[in-house]
């Protein structure tokens, strides 16, 4: 899927939201886009896990992390997951860690930085819930497009 975010802000500056800047690229794929589905869990990756496991069918998996920048709720082992399940990428509002591991794969993976600590594993969490950071809220089954020029949520399918 070829996604350019000016392109779309031109397009459809109408319909969509713009995230305020705060995501770094370190996955394989620059440019991602899909159905939103969303997590919303805090130094706790149980519910990513379970995620990530499942057939991703061309969704983004939108993980609103509290903005933790003290542990990672993404490492290299999920991330292959998820893309050998289908997700087209990760949006995590939080950090990740493994990177040069992440950035090898076909999986769009953005977030606010790297840490190298694991996060505790509680089950803690909720899934397919709005969920609003960077001046936008996420809404499951909407749809969220991102690239090296920034994130943008629209309602309905663009591309």
């Amino acid at each position: 899927m070829r996604v350019s975010t000016p392109d779309l802000c031109d397009e459809h500056a109408d319909v969509i939201e713009v995230v305020e800047p705060m995501f770094v690229n370190y996955g394989g794929r620059e440019q991602f886009g899909g159905r939103i589905s969303t997590i919303k869990c805090f130094e706790d990756n149980s519910l990513v896990r379970e995620a990530v496991a499942e057939p991703g069918q061309g969704r983004v998996l939108v993980v609103d992390a509290g903005g933790s920048m003290r542990r990672a709720c993404l490492g290299d082992q999920l991330a292959e997951k998820a893309a050998a399940n289908g997700w087209e990428g990760i949006l995590m509002y939080g950090c990740i860690r493994d990177v040069d591991e992440i950035n090898a794969l076909d999986l769009g993976v953005q977030a606010l930085g790297t840490h190298p600590m694991k996060t505790e594993k509680k089950g803690i969490g909720e899934r397919d819930l709005a969920v609003s950071f960077g001046g936008v809220t996420f809404h499951p089954g909407s749809f969220v497009y991102a690239d090296n020029n920034g994130v943008i949520v629209s309602s309905s399918a663009l591309l």
